[in-house]
């Protein structure tokens, strides 16, 4: 009896250290938040975490990690402006539910100093980021340009996820940048996905909330591949009937759709030339097999290109990233 009193004693002192411990605000323990499920760092907003701020559980993550470093966030509406900075990498952000895990925030070009790339809500640039069923919004409105999400570094997958915003809402930064999208929800007016990073789209859906441009690649002359939309869908807001898949913001802008649904709003033309026609020589602009009213390859502008088959076979992404590949990490 005394030895079964004993071990009984000793299994409620080690529970209630393992509780005590799992709640202690520091990197390194493991936090379980549900049956067989395990994180390294816990956020949630009501206190129930290992931090009540996304950026402080990114901040006590190690610098130049040698594995990942996996942050999961409780639902909740985080109101933070947040940095992944180039030191903090193999950072995977995951959410609890992407329509109920929410960092917002409201900058926008001219806000005092706030430019263009510093409109920011979520800026990465530590290389091998994760992110999933999160919602990146900017809440600035139709008030010029304003970024949900900027990603600058390399090897980033963005899985499951909402960008919301209108002007410019991701911007997809960084030549030597390999960032991959899949399964996610984009929005936005004008230029919505832009900037100079290898980015492939897969089973999205882009929605359209203005009469004006999806993309604004700049991608580099010596990218072989700029923007790849594999079998995505682009829809549109009721009553937008003029938008174009993308016109370039610098003269080599690459940008490839392949097997995806174009609603009515996408015009005839296909493709605008950012009123610089010497654009039109340079640009790399493609589509293969699309679908929907939106798609009438006869009627596209004669500068852009219907791929063929044995062209399309180049679309892997071996090809198109190298040595990485996202669905492996």
């Amino acid at each position: 009896m005394r030895v079964r009193n004993l071990i009984y004693f000793f299994l409620v002192m080690l529970i209630s250290s393992n509780v005590l411990i799992a709640k202690q605000p520091r990197y390194g323990i493991f936090y379980s938040i549900q049956k067989n499920e395990k994180y390294d760092i816990v956020v949630a907003n009501d206190g129930s975490g290992n931090y009540t701020t996304i950026q402080a559980a990114i901040n006590a993550a190690p610098d130049i990690s040698q594995k990942r470093v996996t942050i999961f966030i409780k639902n909740g509406i985080y109101s933070e402006k947040i940095v992944i900075p180039s030191w903090k990498t193999k950072i995977t952000l995951i959410g609890e539910n992407k329509d109920s895990t929410i960092i917002t925030y409201g900058d926008y070009h001219g806000k005092g100093d706030i430019n263009t790339f510093t409109s920011y809500t979520v800026l990465v640039q530590g290389n091998d980021f994760h992110a999933e069923n999160i919602t990146f919004e900017n809440s600035a409105g139709r008030v010029g340009q304003a970024l949900a999400l900027a990603v600058e570094a390399d090897r980033c997958v963005i899985k499951n996820c909402r960008l919301l915003g209108n002007q410019d809402t991701l911007y997809a930064a960084n030549d030597s940048s390999r960032q991959y999208y899949v399964d996610c929800y984009i929005e936005g007016t004008t230029d919505f996905i832009f900037g100079d990073a290898t980015a492939v789209f897969k089973n999205c859906l882009i929605r359209s909330k203005k009469n004006s441009f999806v993309t604004a690649a700049s991608t580099s002359p010596n990218q072989k591949f700029g923007y790849v939309f594999l079998n995505c869908k682009l829809i549109a807001d009721s009553g937008i009937t003029k938008v174009y898949l993308g016109r370039p913001w610098r003269p080599y802008a690459a940008v490839a759709y392949l097997n995806c649904y174009l609603g009515p709003q996408i015009l005839l033309a296909g493709w605008n030339n950012w009123k610089d026609p010497k654009r039109e020589k340079t640009v790399r602009y493609s589509e293969y097999k699309s679908t929907g009213p939106g798609a009438n390859p006869k009627d596209r502008v004669p500068w852009s290109r219907q791929l063929s088959a044995n062209e399309v076979r180049n679309y892997t992404l071996k090809n198109i990233f190298g040595n990485w590949n996202p669905e492996e990490n």
